[in-house]
């Protein structure tokens, strides 16, 4: 792959900056939308921004070939089940806090991988940036502001739905690696939907839904930007400068959650909750220097 650009560095930034918005989004669509439902509405109009950009670039959908039942559980662990627990852990926890717990995604998808991936096990690097990043959590909880006994089964919702989003993750590395990425995303989401409409139909949202136009914008942006356009977006830094270059926006996403959270819905920034940051980006830093080959989580 070539060297980044400063276009495809700028593109990284929005990148990370659209995925950061997401949380306080999401916090501001739970005032008037029950996590079903907004889950649902959120894949829709991803699916919609997906499937017309499939149709543009003529891209064949197989979310219902011989290869279903992966895509089908891909779907379930990597995008239904996480966006659920997300959406669940958020409407009680600060914006910014779901964002940093996100964040560790990296860190336990190195330990998750190592025991089921042939080629990306620990080493002594990866082993001290895993520790520093949840010794970076750790340090979260020592601050009585950020968490407490009101939230903490909140915290560890969303602190779950990382974890399954490294297990879809691992079976899309496993079972989907070579079928595309535009392919497998609007396979994927496509299959969440057919999740997920059961559920949005037995809670019948229709008859208690009184949507604020506040939580209908930031649930239509969590599906057409945050979701849809979010997805395209990494396509194209994936396809011109590569894996390695897109992971980095890891680093991004919790700093502009932070920032968000604190600008835009006024959350109360402590220093621990810096600190903790610091910690927790070092942590993955130095996991991305322990990689010797593409992270793909």
């Amino acid at each position: 792959m070539k060297e980044p650009k400063t276009i495809d560095i700028l593109l990284l930034i929005l990148l990370g900056a659209i995925w950061g918005s997401a949380f306080f989004n999401i916090k501001i669509a739970t005032y008037t939308y029950d996590p079903i439902t907004l889950v649902f509405v959120r894949v829709f109009f991803a699916l919609i921004a997906l499937g017309f950009y499939c149709v543009y670039k003529k891209i064949k959908i197989l979310a219902f070939s011989k290869g279903w039942k992966m895509y089908a559980i891909v779907g379930l662990t990597n995008i239904t089940i996480p966006f659920l627990l997300i959406a669940y852990g958020t409407n009680v926890v600060d914006s910014y806090l779901s964002a940093i717990l996100m964040s560790t995604t990296p860190l336990s998808g190195t330990i998750l991988a190592h025991f089921f991936i042939s080629n990306e096990k620990l080493n002594i690097l990866k082993s001290i940036g895993v520790s520093l990043g949840f010794l970076g959590i750790l340090f979260l909880f020592f601050d009585k502001l950020v968490i407490s006994e009101s939230n903490i089964f909140y915290v560890i919702i969303i602190l779950c739905g990382s974890t399954f989003y490294v297990i879809g993750g691992i079976l899309t590395l496993k079972f989907l690696k070579n079928e595309g990425n535009e392919n497998v995303s609007t396979s994927t989401i496509l299959w969440s939907l057919i999740f997920l409409f059961p559920f949005c139909l037995y809670q019948e949202p229709w008859n208690n839904l009184n949507p604020s136009v506040e939580s209908t914008i930031a649930l239509i942006y969590l599906g057409v930007f945050a979701t849809g356009v979010a997805w395209m977006l990494r396509f194209h830094i994936l396809t011109k400068v590569g894996m390695v270059f897109q992971t980095q926006v890891a680093y991004l996403i919790p700093i502009f959650g932070v920032i968000f959270g604190y600008l835009i819905m006024d959350e109360q920034i402590t220093w621990k909750v810096l600190a903790s940051l610091i910690i927790i980006i070092s942590g993955i830093y130095i996991v991305k220097k322990g990689n010797k080959g593409i992270e793909n989580l």
